[in-house]
């Protein structure tokens, strides 16, 4: 079965106990991290400044009034949704506005950089991207509000 701790198949057998005792609280465990290291990012953008720099370096382009508007819905989506992607709450709708987000992130700021994030490229990003993908086709899982709530999104 998918998921099972075969204990002979380990190289270190007497860790199975300790792996099937854990294992089910994995997936809360990275939907968890997904979100709670995005958290910081959006604490700056709306508490220390960073969506007036963020508006005038990477979104110059839109003019200073929608630039500033659309860095402060980024700190929204870095902090509020990456809150609810943590506890579980709203999962789906939390996961995809960060998917919406990194995506265009990814097209119109980084791709030009090219992959590696030693040069402004996308791999943060797209790893970002990808996890948020992963959790949105899950859901919140056993671990999250969303099981207290009578409907998931």
């Amino acid at each position: 079965m998918d998921g099972d701790i075969v204990a002979n198949r380990l190289i270190v057998p007497q860790l199975a106990g300790l792996y099937r005792a854990l294992a089910p609280f994995s997936y809360a465990f990275m939907r968890f991290c997904t979100g709670m290291v995005l958290v910081p990012h959006g604490v700056v953008k709306l508490f220390h400044g960073g969506a007036a720099g963020t508006a005038k370096t990477a979104l110059g382009g839109l003019g200073p009034d929608l630039s500033l508007a659309v860095a402060y819905a980024v700190g929204c989506v870095e902090l509020f949704g990456a809150l609810m992607l943590a506890v579980g709450l709203l999962t789906r709708l939390a996961a995809l506005s960060i998917i919406v987000e990194m995506s265009v992130i990814i097209t119109v700021i980084l791709w030009p950089n090219g992959y590696f994030w030693t040069k402004q490229g996308y791999e943060y990003a797209l790893l970002w991207d990808l996890l948020c993908l992963a959790i949105f086709v899950r859901g919140g899982g056993r671990y999250s509000i969303d099981c207290l709530l009578p409907r998931e999104f």
